[in-house]
């Protein structure tokens, strides 16, 4: 019985994007004005992407080693906390309480 459903249910689908499929490249093929500004803007997608993809393969890691820097001082790490506590003991210590 439910194996019926499962089939019911994948053909219904197929049928549903064959459909979309079919009215997508009738729309295409048509000499339309609006088809043509979705085809530019398509072909402006797929290159900004490309480029934002070669541009991340030459510059990613210099982009990554800028974002991520090592050490202590203003441009890494935490000022605030001292290198041998961890960023909760420090801000634990300089609570003060009513009796200060």
């Amino acid at each position: 019985m439910e194996e019926s459903w499962d089939f019911e249910f994948l053909s219904r689908m197929a049928d549903s994007c064959v459909s979309f499929l079919s009215e997508f490249i009738e729309d295409w093929l048509a000499n339309d004005m609006r088809v043509s500004i979705f085809k530019i803007l398509l072909g402006w997608l797929i290159l900004s992407l490309i480029a934002i993809h070669f541009a991340w393969k030459i510059y990613g890691n210099t982009v990554n080693d800028m974002y991520y820097r090592q050490g202590t001082g203003q441009n890494g790490g935490s000022p605030d906390a001292a290198p041998h506590l961890s960023g909760w003991q420090s801000a634990k210590d300089d609570v003060k309480t009513h009796r200060e």
